[in-house]
């Protein structure tokens, strides 16, 4: 008889993308997925902890689902991921609030971890980090899929430190998967009818992989090593799968990406044009406090590789973070320049959280006030916006080649799709086509959608 899991992910894709991982691991246990917390036997939330409000988020979910849990008493709940790596024993011992806490490279005791509750009546947590875990042989149960789109994980854990940050705390070290078995996931995606895969990673630059030792390869050109694969080595091998499946990949550190990575961008029509290039500050003096490795000028410069080799047309976003401890306001200035200086095409925006156990939380004072960080927040956020409308204005009357994931959201009568790019566009609605490539015209523009016609 089979046994009815809910599971429910907040924050970065890779959270989205563990929680298929998780899936496949209790499928085999006999879970099948359920939609409704209430008449689940298990109820597993994947968190972030990335900023103090997703923590938040998750801590109100576990409120609501915990009135369930009175009324259903065999229900076990499970956190999941960054949080419960971070928190572990608050979650459990303190608060009481679950019964099992598992971190991000733990999902493999799962099992184990469940019949301890229900069978011992035991709290069970198992969140220590690995050198080696990456899920590889773990064929993913697609949750919520469109059967068009789909991501594949392949690497785990981030060596940046970077001073605001508590992935490398939660998720430990970066350990690449084995490519071969990347290239597989990927041609049995597109057997299966999907057409767009994203490759990720918390920084999928740094990928490299050889049979001889994973973790200690120096990260050189190809032509220097032969034995290791590097990023634009699996990026060229998903591409050769087939010309009708699309590849995107994130996410990038600015230090990492290559001009080889770029040259494969531009080489393949199915490698999408569009490149996530998080720069967190435009001040040199604040990217040091960040321990970002790079200063506003390399920025820069890495911005003009993207657009002398891929070209004027590739979507470029970008994170920001303001109000990072002892920003000033030229500083805040020097961020909203940067902006003026690329022109992005959106962004994802914060003002600094203070994460504990991070190195600016022991080193630095949080000392920009709550009003100065949203006052500069919404600066930010409103210089972003005009960019973003002033990179969709250049496509109208422009012709381009979209494939179609579904209904759009707000409307029935229409359908929805991306450019390479990465634009959100809508256009009427036409049978038998999603799933499929369309060419479309872009007629009008927002700053966050293309509105277009069917060619």
């Amino acid at each position: 008889m089979s046994k009815k899991l809910f599971i429910q992910s907040y924050g970065c894709a890779m959270n989205f993308s563990d929680s298929e991982i998780v899936a496949s691991i209790l499928k085999k246990e006999g879970y099948k997925l359920c939609d409704q917390i209430e008449n689940s036997d298990l109820v597993l939330i994947n968190t972030c902890s990335i900023r103090e409000k997703a923590e938040h988020t998750v801590r109100k979910r576990l409120e609501t689902i915990n009135v369930h849990k009175k009324n259903n008493s065999s229900m076990v709940v499970g956190i999941l991921g960054c949080m419960a790596e971070r928190l572990k024993n608050k979650l459990l011992n303190e608060e009481k609030i679950v019964d099992i806490v598992a971190g991000p490279d733990a999902y493999r005791d799962l099992p184990n971890l469940v019949k301890n509750v229900i069978y011992k009546n035991e709290k069970s947590i198992n969140t220590i980090l690995s050198l080696e875990e990456t899920y590889e042989n773990i064929e993913p149960v697609r949750i919520d899929s469109n059967g068009i789109t789909a991501f594949i994980s392949i690497m785990r854990g981030c060596d940046n430190m970077c001073s605001f940050c508590v992935v490398p705390y939660t998720r430990g070290r970066e350990r690449s998967r084995n490519p071969y078995s990347i290239i597989n996931e990927a041609k049995d995606l597109f057997n299966k009818g999907y057409r767009e895969i994203t490759l990720l990673g918390q920084n999928v630059d740094s990928f490299k992989w050889s049979p001889l030792n994973n973790n200690k390869i120096k990260l050189e050109k190809q032509s220097e090593n032969k034995d290791v694969v590097y990023f634009c080595d699996l990026l060229e091998m998903t591409a050769n799968i087939s010309p009708d499946l699309r590849i995107r990949f994130s996410t990038s550190h600015p230090k990492d990406i290559t001009s080889d990575v770029l040259s494969v961008i531009k080489k393949y029509d199915n490698v999408c044009n569009y490149i996530h290039l998080p720069a967190q500050s435009g001040n040199s003096r604040i990217l040091k406090k960040m321990n970002r490795t790079y200063d506003r000028t390399w920025y820069l410069n890495k911005i003009n590789d993207i657009r002398s080799i891929v070209g004027n047309s590739c979507g470029i976003s970008s994170d920001f973070i303001t109000g990072f401890c002892s920003e000033s306001e030229s500083e805040h200035l020097d961020t909203l320049s940067l902006m003026d200086n690329v022109i992005y095409d959106y962004s994802y925006m914060f003002y600094y959280s203070e994460r504990p156990g991070t190195l600016a939380h022991r080193k630095y004072k949080d000392d920009i006030p709550l009003e100065t960080k949203k006052r500069r927040l919404d600066e930010i956020v409103k210089k972003q916006n005009i960019h973003s409308f002033k990179r969709n204005e250049l496509t109208i009357d422009e012709q381009y080649k979209i494939l179609v994931e579904g209904v759009s959201k707000k409307s029935d009568k229409f359908l929805r799709g991306r450019t390479s790019e990465n634009k959100m566009v809508i256009f009427s609605k036409k049978d038998n086509i999603i799933g499929k490539y369309v060419d479309v015209k872009i007629k009008e523009c927002n700053s966050a959608t293309l509105f277009g016609e069917i060619c």
